[in-house]
């Protein structure tokens, strides 16, 4: 158990750094359009708030790939692997190409959304140049579960931190208007994001297509990178439901957020302080996810179901152990971490409140999502989408309502509707994993 904890956490480090520095993107892009004017940093927070979803469901999309790739690495297939990622790059691409559509088309959505229409004004070129930036960074994310899958996880979280001091160098020039750059503001920090994630995405791939340790899939791909319809719906019976699972949840929150909102700017305030938190340790768990969903994929490539069951216990096991930890950090720190964001008394005393609600939270949200990977890695993924739907919308949103109005009690009540939620689908896909490990296991040992 501690052999097959510890391979996981050692693969999912990288990962995890690797998401925390995209999630410091963002938070320097805005820093640094903050500094200008709180309406330059309203529009691009409602850019971002909007792309959320259809860019979380690319995401899920490019996941088809690295539980694919994995599988057929299991087998020790480099042609197969080659195959999953000509066709998984391909349709990923298509994604891209599509979702970077839909935003640009429907820039017009944002005179709809009863913002400020000035706000509105400076978010509409901003779109624009993030639905473009949305094409190389899925890319980008599409050969990082290529290399995710075969367990190189190290090579595309490198890539990411590098990233970081380049996207802060062209916001310093193009934002400001240092040595000579034009000024251009929040417009500036759209072009620092595209040439960002245009340069990782064509590093990745020529580190893909050159280096030694990926060239007996690339050697191969002259007989192997064709397209092919089965492959295609092997890779889309893995990318709907990941799309929907990631988008489903995504949207949970967003809808969260609109309705604490209603109940004014200090419970609003409070509410994105505590999500911000959750936010944050969450992406340990995502990494985990990851890592346990790739390692059970070449086992499952194997046919190991008895090493399914172990790496699947160890994984759940850890993400108890972390989620608790976390519990204990926002229960003990719940007066200190609001005061990093904001000094006002009222928004204070309801964050630290809302974070008790989010120590509890932290336990039931690590291990859902980790189950919900382990699950994808053996290939089940129509159950646990609709559990995490139940989870969410019938249960989380619907419960969290009722107690925010109908019994007062206000962003408390939306919390406890979420751990509602969570808590549901965390049992249930508890409870299926270890169902499907053990019966796959004891029907191949008879």
């Amino acid at each position: 158990m501690k052999e097959e904890a510890s391979q996981t956490i050692k693969l999912a480090l990288p990962i995890i750094i690797g998401e925390l520095a995209q999630m410091a993107l963002h938070l320097i892009d805005s820093a640094m359009v903050g500094a200008i004017s709180y309406k330059q940093l309203a529009a691009a927070a409602l850019v971002l708030n909007t792309m959320n979803i259809p860019f979380v469901v690319g995401i899920g999309m490019t996941i088809s790939v690295s539980q694919m790739v994995s599988m057929a690495h299991g087998r020790h297939d480099s042609k197969l692997v080659s195959h999953y990622l000509f066709n998984g790059f391909c349709l990923c691409a298509l994604t891209a190409i599509f979702i970077s559509l839909v935003l640009i088309s429907g820039e017009d959505i944002l005179h709809h959304l009863g913002q400020d229409p000035e706000v509105v004004e400076l978010a509409i070129p901003f779109m624009r140049l993030m639905g473009i930036s949305i094409i190389p960074m899925l890319l980008f994310m599409t050969l990082k579960q290529f290399t995710d899958g075969l367990e190189y996880t190290k090579t595309a979280m490198i890539l990411s931190l590098a990233g970081m001091p380049l996207n802060i160098l062209l916001n310093w020039l193009l934002i400001y208007g240092h040595w000579g750059f034009p000024r251009l503001e929040l417009l500036g920090a759209g072009w620092a994001t595209l040439i960002t994630r245009t340069i990782i995405f064509t590093a990745l791939a020529v580190v893909i297509l050159r280096h030694k340790t990926f060239q007996r899939y690339i050697t191969v791909g002259r007989n192997q990178w064709k397209f092919n319809l089965k492959t295609w719906r092997e890779l889309l019976y893995i990318g709907i439901p990941s799309s929907l699972q990631i988008g489903m949840e995504a949207g949970a929150f967003a809808v969260s957020g609109i309705i604490i909102g209603t109940l004014g700017a200090v419970s609003q305030a409070a509410h994105q302080i505590a999500l911000s938190c959750a936010s944050f340790t969450f992406m340990a768990s995502m990494g985990l996810a990851q890592a346990g969903s790739i390692r059970v994929s070449n086992a499952f490539g194997r046919g190991n179901w008895a090493k399914i069951h172990l790496i699947g216990k160890s994984t759940i096991y850890t993400a108890l152990i972390y989620g608790t930890l976390c519990a204990i950090v926002f229960g003990v720190f719940r007066i200190q971490l609001p005061q990093a964001f904001n000094n006002n008394r009222q928004v204070l005393e309801l964050a630290s409140l809302l974070l008790i609600f989010a120590a509890f939270f932290q336990i039931s949200d690590s291990t859902q999502a980790i189950t919900a990977g382990l699950l994808r890695g053996i290939k089940d993924v129509k159950a646990p989408t609709i559990f995490i739907g139940i989870a969410y919308w019938v249960l989380g949103i619907p419960i969290g309502y009722i107690l925010a109005f109908r019994f007062d009690m206000g962003a408390s009540g939306m919390w406890l509707g979420l751990i509602a939620g969570l808590t549901f689908a965390s049992i249930f896909l508890i409870i299926r994993f270890f169902k499907m490990s053990r019966k796959n296991n004891i029907s191949k040992t008879v």
